[in-house]
């Protein structure tokens, strides 16, 4: 099966630049996340970025619907498409960071299903009913009568058959890809870094370009009710977020989510937690990431969305796609 390599970046003001640099460096699609609690808006990025790419791919990864009215992000997605024609697609999902940040809990698969069809509807320049009032959009004729690509960010049993059920494709992370061969679009986000072979993952570069992505499974596990102790450091980690008073909490585990090492992921690193890398991000040689990125089109994954972090995002985008580039060929 053949197999695309997109990126996804942590929303700041240089993404447009990064978005840029993704485009020539032969990335397939860029996608930014919803998190306004550590960004600037989303949209607005990525309309920067519009103006200064041609040909790959944009879009929002994921919108958090408790975030914004329906003909918001109808409206807001209408005017992207007007700037990359043919280039945009939409991913939702309940809520993790973007919504778990501000203290709000994630929102129902009931109520992300009826947002989704009221967006689309919206979207098509259609009339729909959104709590107990008719929505229409007004728009001129450009930005009307609009069929966008839906991707929806699932895990469980509810949330696959909602994707299943109104989406154009899955859009998974943390190596889930057991649901993928259900989908005809079946995108896998990641997060890692290039290695030598005589550096060692608790390197400060390493540290840099993968440790976000390995606290993303410390942050994880204590929002969705795992053992974080079970991971190495995790002790260490929740010792420190435990000592927050409760109302503040999620701010300390959402500290610098998937950009650098909050204060409990610093306090995990120094603990060890720097051991899991392994099995939490994709870190290795350039030969070893071809073989995993392999592995995960073999089960049915034909986008991987390449997340880097560190103070060198062009570099990490670079080696990433040239190392890449054996399990990218193979049809």
């Amino acid at each position: 099966m053949s197999l695309t390599l997109s990126a996804q970046f942590a929303t700041s003001m240089q993404s447009p630049r990064h978005i840029a640099i993704a485009e020539e460096l032969g990335y397939t699609r860029a996608w930014l996340f919803d998190t306004p609690h550590q960004s600037p808006d989303v949209w607005m990025m990525l309309a920067l970025a519009a103006a200064n790419t041609t040909q790959i791919g944009l879009g929002p990864g994921v919108l958090v619907p408790t975030l914004r009215h329906p003909m918001v992000n109808a409206s807001a997605t209408a005017a992207l498409a007007a700037l990359a024609p043919d280039r945009v697609a939409v991913a939702f999902g309940t809520g993790f960071a973007g919504a778990r940040a501000l203290g709000m809990p994630p929102t129902t698969w009931a109520y992300l299903k009826n947002y989704v069809q009221t967006f689309r509807t919206l979207l098509a320049g259609e009339q729909a009913n959104w709590q107990g009032s008719t929505l229409q959009k007004l728009h001129p004729p450009e930005l009307q009568q609009l069929k966008i690509p839906v991707l929806i960010s699932a895990l469980g049993p509810k949330g696959l058959g909602v994707a299943a059920e109104i989406a154009d494709g899955l859009f998974s992370v943390n190596g889930e890809t057991a649901s993928a061969r259900e989908f005809a679009w079946s995108t896998l986000g990641i997060h890692g870094a290039v290695i030598a072979d005589d550096e060692s993952l608790d390197s400060l570069r390493v540290r840099a370009a993968a440790g976000p992505g390995n606290a993303l499974a410390y942050h994880a596990a204590y929002e969705f009710g795992g053992d974080v102790t079970a991971l190495p450091g995790g002790q260490a980690w929740l010792d420190h977020i435990e000592a927050v008073p409760q109302q503040r909490r999620h701010l300390a585990v959402h500290d610098r989510h998937l950009t650098e090492l909050n204060a409990a992921d610093q306090a995990a690193w120094a603990a060890g937690a720097w051991q899991a890398i392994p099995a939490t991000t994709v870190t290795s040689s350039a030969p070893e990431i071809a073989k995993q990125l392999s592995g995960f089109a073999a089960q049915g994954i034909t986008e991987v969305i390449y997340q880097p972090t560190g103070p060198d995002i062009p570099a990490e985008l670079e080696a990433f796609i040239v190392a890449a580039q054996p399990a990218l060929s193979t049809e």
